[in-house]
């Protein structure tokens, strides 16, 4: 019977003495037993099962599959239990936590158990050697169940019960567990399962051996099969053999583990897929032809070079066709360059790029043939009805013995650089390729950097001539590699640009740069702090918002922030620069140029721009004592500045001298290694911080 909840010892009392009196044959207790909160109901419980004699059990249950220890039973008291038969359940489960076979019998504390399937089916209590296998053809909705209010009530036919195997079940009892091709089920339908297969005449494990054996056969001849078709055939039949074999085995006593063939199709299939995948990744969708990406997974074999052939303004000629058309076009560029080159094999990459390795000759010989090649295109592409020039450019690796990918990335930067500087062929030199593993990943070792702390900033102080104190600094962005040492700003900042990382760098010094000018501006007197703005972004549409936003949120003056900007910086829209600083000054932000005097528009560029301050750039400092022409020059542009209502930096000041003469010409603000070197933040901070101290105790 089940679906009888955890009643009282009372109500279960009185469930038993109804079920005694339909005369079963046998009965497993298989429930939760409160015993000890109230004698008289439990006197009447123990009474109720004494009264089955031996008839009646208590099945002790595992708390979950797999586990035999003593602990991971849910034995009946020792006062009810006293000298009735206890049987256990429990089971082990495979990878889908579906139980797979369990003991005829478990020791726990030196006495030996029998499991509740050996029971169910009759067996004696003698241990047995092997395990027990449920028969998955048993369906646990064909057992019989019998509600304990309908046995309460009398609505059960008097010989219901009679002369049979009865289990009283909590309904709460046991948490439900997978069932091979059932779902989830109470866990007494794997005893019942296990009991139906110990009444086969026999029960005989092959283990999963021939199973596997037989789908390794067929997945091998469907990967051989030519055809789609056979290929689907002798996959399907592995599938279903997989699935139906242990099953129909089953059902006669022979047990055939599905485990390890189903585990063998999952891995077979998830690689297949990838392949599958990777494959067609390796494939442009529209050319048809293999990517770099295949490229760099193919053997390039010994004695070969790699040459990258690049289409000046393919991406104009693509805009210009339909786009049903643009898979001719490139394969009409990879047959002509199959043609001369006699590579059987041409790889199409982004951007007109297109690649193959030949054998390799003299480099002398090489050119030559590459101009060849190159003469190919003097004659035009005809894509439908349009007509094309074309200009096409190479790049060539000849360092044999690399990694394909490094091969490659080396020709497709000689092929870019060829076609920037004009030039039929670039070779990549082998002195490159140390540098060229290093710009390609710049832009990952760059937000490393920053988040070790191996990039950081340093403040070189600004001595304000009037005030005759420290008023100021520039934020210097350094980068101590731990394998490459010391980086250069001037030799990454270009490759930053380069590689579109600027912007995060310059919006981190921001950051960086504002929580310095808190700090120290705290102290009392004003402290202006400078940051450097690369050419790149000053006229870019969202650089205003984004300085809005940043100062907004950390709640600072932009008035104590100067943005230098280097007229040599080569901005790409002028006039959306101009707008951009003007919008930036609006804000309160102070404008410099830097490096004034060495670019070669100094004076319009001082005109466009609505700046605050001009810095005077330290190859004019450097000789201001030596040469009457740099002094002249540096005397005119502090005048011209003033006259202009702005105020002049010195940079670069390495003596008591340079510094003296500087402040009789007029300057109004020096910056070089006489006052300081650029220091970390903290050096810096206690260095101004003892000086203010100085200066009150002087005033």
């Amino acid at each position: 019977m089940d679906d009888l909840p955890v009643l009282g010892t009372r109500e279960q009392a009185e469930v038993l003495a109804k079920v005694r009196r339909y005369m079963p044959r046998t009965v497993f207790f298989d429930t939760k037993v409160p015993f000890g909160i109230n004698r008289g109901d439990d006197a009447q419980l123990v009474s109720a099962i004494d009264s089955f004699g031996d008839d009646i059990a208590f099945v002790a249950r595992a708390d979950q599959m797999g586990r035999f220890e003593a602990d991971a039973f849910h034995f009946p008291s020792k006062d009810l239990a006293r000298k009735h038969k206890i049987v256990v359940s429990a089971w082990n489960d495979n990878f889908m936590h579906v139980a797979e076979y369990g003991p005829y019998s478990v020791t726990l504390g030196g006495r030996v158990y029998q499991s509740t399937a050996a029971a169910l089916a009759g067996l004696r209590d003698a241990p047995r050697a092997g395990s027990i296998y449920p028969d998955y053809w048993v369906d646990p909705n064909s057992i019989q169940t019998i509600a304990a209010a309908d046995l309460m009530a009398g609505k059960i036919e008097p010989t219901a019960l009679s002369g049979k195997t009865v289990v009283v079940s909590a309904s709460g009892q046991g948490s439900l567990v997978r069932y091979f091709g059932r779902g989830v089920v109470r866990p007494i339908a794997y005893d019942i399962a296990g009991a139906a297969a110990l009444e086969k005449p026999i029960m005989w494990n092959i283990t999963f051996i021939p199973l596997f054996g037989i789908v390794v056969c067929l997945v091998v001849f469907g990967h051989r099969a030519p055809s789609r078709l056979r290929k689907a055939l002798y996959y399907g039949v592995a599938v279903m053999i997989t699935l139906a074999q242990p099953a129909i085995l089953r059902n006669a006593g022979i047990i055939s583990d599905p485990s390890a063939s189903l585990l063998f199709i999952i891995t077979f299939s998830a690689i297949r897929g990838w392949q599958k995948r990777i494959r067609r990744v390796q494939h442009t969708s529209v050319s048809g032809l293999p990517n770099l990406l295949a490229m760099s997974s193919a053997n390039l074999g010994i004695g070969s070079d790699v040459v990258v052939a690049v289409v000046a303004r393919y991406e104009e000629i693509l805009a210009t066709l339909p786009r049903e058309l643009h898979g001719e076009c490139a394969n009409q560029i990879a047959r002509r360059l199959s043609v001369g080159s006699g590579a059987g094999q041409i790889y199409h990459g982004d951007g007109g790029h297109f690649a193959w390795c030949e054998e390799a000759r003299p480099i002398d010989v090489q050119l030559n043939h590459l101009h060849g090649l190159r003469a190919l295109f003097s004659a035009p592409l005809q894509i439908g009805t349009h007509t094309f020039d074309t200009n096409i450019h190479f790049g060539l690796d000849r360092n044999e013995g690399l990694d394909a990918l490094t091969r490659i990335n080396s020709a497709l930067a000689s092929a870019n650089e060829a076609l920037t500087n004009g030039r039929p062929v670039e070779v990549f030199e082998a002195h490159r390729l140390a540098e060229a593993p290093w710009e390609l990943s710049l832009h990952a070792r760059i937000d490393e950097g920053l988040r070790n702390g191996d990039i950081w900033l340093a403040f070189q102080p600004q001595w304000d001539y009037r005030t005759g104190r420290i008023s100021g600094a520039e934020a210097l962005i350094r980068w101590n590699h731990p394998t490459r040492g010391y980086i250069a700003p001037d030799a990454f900042i270009l490759q930053a640009e380069r590689a579109g990382r600027i912007d995060a760098l310059t919006y981190w010094v921001l950051e960086e740069a504002i929580t310095a000018a808190q700090a120290v501006n705290a102290l009392g007197s004003r402290f202006q702090m400078s940051i450097n703005l690369s050419g790149q972004m000053v006229d870019k549409p969202d650089l205003v918002e984004n300085f809005r936003e940043i100062v907004t949120r950390r709640g600072i003056d932009p008035g104590l922030l100067t943005i230098e900007i280097t007229e040599t910086s080569g901005m790409n829209n002028r006039s959306d620069a101009v707008r951009n600083m003007s919008r930036l000054r609006d804000l309160g932000f102070r404008l410099s140029i830097d490096d004034f005097g060495t670019g070669e528009a100094s004076l319009a560029y001082l005109a466009d721009l609505p700046s605050d301050e001009l810095k005077i750039d330290r190859r004019f400092v450097s000789r201001l004592l030596s040469s009457d022409r740099d002094r002249a020059i540096i005397t005119s542009t502090i005048g011209l500045a003033h006259a202009l209502g702005q105020a002049v930096v010195a940079e670069g000041i390495e003596d008591e001298a340079t510094f003296h003469l500087l402040a009789a010409l007029g300057c109004d603000h020096a910056q070089g290694y006489y006052l300081s070197k650029p220091q970390p933040f903290d050096v810096m901070f206690r260095d101004y911080q003892a000086r203010l101290m100085r200066h009150s105790r002087a005033v």
